[in-house]
């Protein structure tokens, strides 16, 4: 009843995001919160809000280093703005970088994003929405939208904030009486679980949290060598670019991250200028937090800038503001370690100049025993993981590039893992490998495939982070992706998004549902004799079992009563017996090394080859029930088939 309940909810949330919920203009409140019947309800009792789900007690703040008695968390009022200040705002005179200041938390990775969101007003105000303040109907809720994992959800919060000493512990802002941006962290904590589950992190994963675009990682130390026009290309598209320095003693820079300025802040990002003779790139960087810049070549004010053009200087707007500034191309690879471009899809995009990549995204799931086969590593079990096939139907159609090949991005992102921190889990090692699908049939392929064929494309490393993904050109053709934990048995939620320049198919490869049932007339007759050993012939085929269980007896009775005596006439017994020997055959042959119980992935073998054809999520629904410690004996694995074979025949006799 659990697991059918399981499907029944997976169906209602499919059914939902057809019709739109979690898309960017229909978010899903969070934990069921309505924020605008919450509010309502405060302002009709005069009580100001107290979030039920987001306690104002220490869990909230965390479980190590913030967990509830340390010596952080010691002391820790939580109080609303209206009790910090008289003239509290929710924002004032704009979002600018000044609003965020970082606390006693190590989560300068979201800042960094939240300070991105400040260059542009469009995508702030789809995470901050409009219409909140301290003043106008004031109940003490608040609510902010985030992208989680394929979806938009709606956060709701009250005002409460952790404080010491009447100041506030976290983000604040520089002026003292500005509080979107502590407003904001304390959501997106309440999100991931506590406030220390957010320490440590990726610019790109909140980039896309405030998005919902896909991002990629370069390294500037072995950039690919086309790493300008693909800049170049993801400016055009809208996309949000950040950059960053490893810290180290030896560095000159104050703060390690920058943003690459965004389109819509100025005329140019990428130059092309002639200097001393010879072509120039140039790029234009800000560092969100103001005051440090680059003062080598091509530096406000510096000398190359002089043989230039004067009306050329001009146009470049020389005199840019606090914390902008240019450098070559070639010096911001040496200068900057890596680089994070978070490519918007087009729900998040409202240009119409802007071109836009092609997505689809699936929602998958590893689970131990059915489809949780790790990477290459594990060949008996690689197979059973989730297989989605793309079909790249059109080719690039740019003129500098000779090679007949296809653009795309993947993307795959495990669910929920910030959250299992305080239960001492963090991410899981993930990534994916690619594989020509010439000339298969649209089946989730088995062991045989990858034994005999090498992955034309894969993650370029395995990581533990919350998302890997990888810009790839292959030919146009059909290819498989198969996504994978590095270590087998290991269980996540995972959502895989496939970006392409150009149209393509995009499917999850799952066996249909069918059973080849024999007839059940020809038999041979067998002895009295022989039916009578039955039960001690049974115990000799395997030492897992003692013989049949009770439960088992009955489900072989209910399968084969055909009159409805809830007994079995000799003819009955004997085709009973028949299945029992044919299965016995199976059984033996699927159990490799003849310990007397079969592995997970090998009974999806042996009942493929029992006749029974079965998609994932059945075969994770026989896992679970049949399967002890990922082992199932002889006795499971009849129980298992007389139920399929019962179930099939009754569907087969009603349709």
């Amino acid at each position: 009843v659990r697991m059918s309940g399981g499907i029944s909810a997976s169906i209602a949330t499919g059914r939902l995001r057809a019709e739109g919920m979690g898309s960017n203009d229909h978010a899903v409140p969070f934990l069921e919160q309505d924020y605008e019947a919450l509010r309502q309800e405060c302002l009709e009792t005069g009580c100001l809000f107290q979030d039920p789900s987001f306690l104002a007690e220490p869990p909230s703040l965390g479980f190590k280093e913030l967990a509830p008695f340390s010596a952080k968390t010691r002391d820790v009022e939580w109080m609303r703005p209206t009790e910090l200040t008289d003239d509290p705002q929710f924002i004032l005179g704009g979002a600018t970088r000044t609003d965020i200041c970082q606390g006693a938390l190590g989560d300068c990775w979201l800042l960094a994003a939240i300070a991105s969101l400040t260059l542009n007003e469009r995508l702030l105000h789809r995470v901050v929405p409009h219409g909140q303040s301290f003043q106008e109907d004031y109940a003490g809720i608040f609510h902010f939208q985030f992208w989680q994992f394929g979806e938009w959800v709606d956060v709701v919060i009250d005002d409460r904030l952790p404080t010491k000493n009447g100041e506030i512990m976290f983000v604040h802002s520089a002026e003292g009486n500005e509080f979107w941006s502590a407003l904001l962290e304390k959501a997106y904590a309440k999100l991931n679980g506590s406030y220390e589950a957010l320490s440590g992190g990726s610019t790109t994963e909140g980039f896309e949290d405030f998005t919902g675009g896909v991002s990629e990682m370069y390294e500037l130390r072995k950039a690919p060598r086309d790493l300008y026009r693909i800049i170049g290309k993801a400016l055009d598209r809208g996309s949000l670019l950040g950059c960053s320095i490893d810290v180290s003693p030896l560095l000159l820079w104050s703060y390690w991250v920058f943003i690459v300025v965004l389109r819509d802040m100025c005329d140019s990002v990428l130059l092309q200028v002639d200097y001393q003779g010879q072509v120039e790139r140039l790029i234009r960087v800000r560092n969100p937090w103001g005051q440090v810049e680059w003062t080598g070549a091509w530096s406000d004010n510096s000398p190359e800038w002089d043989e230039l053009d004067p009306s050329e200087r001009e146009d470049l707007h020389l005199k840019m503001e606090d914390g902008e500034f240019w450098m070559s191309f070639q010096e911001f690879l040496r200068q900057f370690s890596r680089l994070e471009i978070c490519n918007l899809t087009a729900d998040a995009l409202s240009e119409d100049g802007l071109s836009h990549w092609n997505t689809i995204k699936f929602h998958g799931m590893w689970r131990r025993g059915s489809t949780a086969g790790g990477c290459r590593n594990h060949p008996n079990t690689f197979w059973i993981n989730p297989q989605y096939k793309i079909t790249l139907l059109e080719e690039d159609d740019d003129p500098e590039d000779e090679e007949v090949a296809c653009s795309f991005l993947v993307a795959l992102m495990q669910k929920d893992r910030r959250r299992y921190r305080k239960q001492g889990q963090d991410m899981h090692t993930i990534g994916f490998a690619i594989y020509e699908y010439r000339g298969c049939q649209n089946v989730h392929l088995k062991k045989d495939f990858f034994l005999t064929h090498s992955s034309c494309a894969r993650s370029e490393t395995f990581v533990n982070l919350r998302e890997v993904s990888n810009r790839l050109r292959l030919p146009p053709g059909e290819y498989l992706i198969v996504p994978s934990t590095f270590e087998s048995g290991q269980e996540a939620d995972f959502v895989l998004r496939v970006f392409t320049e150009k149209q393509s198919e995009t499917e999850e490869l799952d066996d249909e549902i069918s059973a080849d049932l024999e007839d059940e007339v020809g038999f041979p007759v067998l002895s009295l004799t022989t039916i009578t050993t039955m039960n001690r012939t049974v115990t000799t085929i395997t030492t897992m079992t003692d013989g049949f269980s009770m439960e088992s007896c009955r489900t072989m009775v209910s399968l084969m009563d055909k009159d409805g005596t809830a007994r079995l006439g000799l003819v009955e017994f004997q085709m009973l017996w028949n299945k029992i020997r044919k299965w016995l055959v199976i059984y033996r042959e699927y159990d490799m090394d003849k310990s007397g119980s079969m592995s997970s992935y090998e009974m999806r073998l042996a009942v493929e080859s029992a006749g029974f054809k079965l998609n994932n999520r059945l075969n994770q629904v026989l896992v679970a029930r049949y399967a002890e410690n990922e082992a199932i004996d002889f006795d499971n694995f009849i129980c298992c088939l007389v139920k399929l074979e019962a179930m099939f025949s009754k569907y087969c006799t009603v349709s």
